[in-house]
């Protein structure tokens, strides 16, 4: 089944989380992943607002949990501790 990856950011710094995204980039699309929503426009409903809403789809939690585990997105993670507050979740979809 596909799987969602989703993330939820707050950046603190802009020019260590701009390392992370080219990296995280880059990781995802060798593994698979398609962004589908990256930052655009969002409406909060519940729970605590991050201004920086990420989804990207891949085949299976299994490609998105590798890739999460990659040491490409791992290098690329480093930049991003420190520079933001994240929650990450993947999800599969039901369909």
């Amino acid at each position: 089944m596909p799987a969602l990856w989703i993330a939820h950011v707050t950046v603190s710094d802009e020019e260590a989380y701009k390392k992370y995204a080219e990296g995280a980039t880059k990781a995802i699309a060798d593994h698979g992943g398609k962004f589908i929503a990256r930052g655009g426009r969002f409406v909060q409903l519940e729970g605590k607002e991050r201004p920086r809403n990420v989804v990207a789809r891949f085949s299976d939690v299994e490609s998105a949990e590798k890739c999460y585990y990659s040491d490409a997105y791992q290098a690329a993670l480093n930049h991003a501790r420190g520079a933001s507050e994240r929650e990450l979740m993947i999800v599969e979809t039901s369909e």
